[in-house]
């Protein structure tokens, strides 16, 4: 299976003036965990994770008042839509995160998660074990 079958194709796409607390309520209203942040100013796209804002409110950063830019990570690793969910799994453990950005032609054409795999893994995984030996 692959990528393009994982992905999520609506993604929320944020600006790097965005507050903190912008960001998690747009993500929460989507139930999703990250935010593609669009910064042509610092080099194009990064991610802003769930777990980047819980780290800023944890610190004791003021969600009203810190911005999306101060939080984004900008060293990001991209899956292509071809990818394996196996090569997007590997490269999830390897960078140790949960969300890759999928770029197609160098457009953000998409988000895959550990959760989206595990989705498509469980279902293949029950076929096999309903498979008589």
């Amino acid at each position: 299976m692959l990528v393009r079958d994982a992905m999520s194709t609506v993604v929320l796409t944020i600006g790097p003036a965005h507050t903190l607390r912008q960001a998690a309520r747009l993500m929460s209203a989507r139930r999703i965990g990250a935010a593609v942040v669009l910064d042509p100013d610092a080099g194009g796209l990064g991610i802003l994770t769930e777990r980047d804002i819980l780290n800023a409110v944890g610190a004791g950063h003021d969600p009203d008042r810190e911005t999306a830019h101060g939080h984004t990570t900008t060293d990001v690793v991209f899956a292509a839509p071809e990818w394996t969910l196996e090569e997007a799994a590997a490269a999830m453990s390897r960078g140790e995160f949960r969300h890759l950005i999928v770029l197609d032609e160098r457009e953000a054409v998409g988000v895959v998660s550990v959760r989206d795999i595990i989705r498509c893994w469980l279902p293949a995984r029950d076929r096999a074990r309903a498979v008589p030996a």
